[in-house]
């Protein structure tokens, strides 16, 4: 089995695909060389100094021990992939990056876990490639439409585009404070990490906020277009989210036809995190019955 570190498990490719032509940085594991094995692909959120590894350490063990493979895909702009200016949707900027890296170590069909920005990106993925989508896992996002109860942009996504502009550990613990539904157990060294992250790309940042200013709205809404997905979906929400509301979560499961849902009470926009031991339960059996 493959060890269980970000380093081990680093990985670089370079993809052609539509207009994009970029390196993109993936995590690999679990059972690599099992021609026969399901892979499961995680999507991470758009957070500074977010990473694949970042947004699902606490989840790939279990997927792992499951017998599945699992890709951590850094989307362009972040972590140690390319960096990138998205004048059009980021959701489908990110899946045609997917589709490159898929292509690229020859993956045909694959499970999706997303949240945030991951969600956003899965959707527009499944839209774009039905055949090659197994099961979706969706956490805080998914369809970029409005919520019916909360003023956009929301308090957690002006905090997060403030970050951006002006990166500090002190605009970094207020974004996290709203994040997550009990920040005390946000440590010092998690803090900092996610600071050193950031800090080390200031590209990405940069560019993260030029793309703004090109388009204000990165992400499309898929509202109208739920009902084309047929594959089976969790949809998976924080009660307490003030980054992307849960009735959002509620459009998911209204427009997708084969959707189910569950709402974690005390849980911020990061339920994976948050909630992990029970997150991580449920994904298992979703994703084997």
């Amino acid at each position: 089995m493959t060890t269980l570190t970000e380093a081990a498990s680093s990985r670089f490719v370079h993809i052609k695909e539509g207009d994009l032509d970029l390196q993109l940085h993936y995590n690999d594991l679990g059972n690599c060389s099992n021609a026969g094995a399901e892979t499961v692909v995680m999507l991470h959120g758009s957070g500074p100094g977010a990473s694949g590894w970042a947004n699902f350490n606490r989840n790939i063990e279990p997927l792992v021990n499951a017998g599945y493979r699992v890709i951590l895909m850094d989307c362009p702009g972040w972590n140690k992939s390319d960096p990138i200016v998205c004048s059009g949707s980021r959701s489908e900027l990110n899946a045609r990056a997917l589709k490159g890296l898929l292509d690229a170590i020859g993956l045909a069909k694959v499970h999706i876990i997303g949240n945030s920005m991951g969600g956003h990106s899965a959707v527009a993925f499944a839209l774009a490639n039905p055949a090659r989508v197994g099961k979706l896992v969706l956490m805080g996002g998914g369809t970029g439409g409005p919520s019916q109860f909360v003023p956009m942009p929301t308090e957690g996504i002006k905090l997060l585009q403030g970050l951006y502009r002006e990166p500090s550990i002190e605009n970094l613990k207020k974004m996290m404070a709203v994040f997550v539904f009990d920040s005390s157990s946000l440590t010092d060294e998690l803090y900092q990490a996610r600071l050193d992250n950031m800090m080390a790309r200031q590209d990405h940042l940069e560019n993260f906020v030029k793309s703004l200013a090109v388009n204000p709205k990165q992400f499309t809404d898929y509202g109208p277009r739920l009902g084309e997905i047929s594959a089976p979906a969790l949809v998976i929400w924080g009660r307490d989210d003030r980054f992307v509301p849960m009735d959002v979560g509620l459009r998911l499961i209204w427009g997708m036809p084969n959707a189910e849902l569950h709402i974690f009470n005390r849980c911020g926009h990061w339920a994976q995190w948050e909630h992990a031991d029970k997150f991580n339960r449920m994904v298992v059996d979703f994703l084997q019955h």
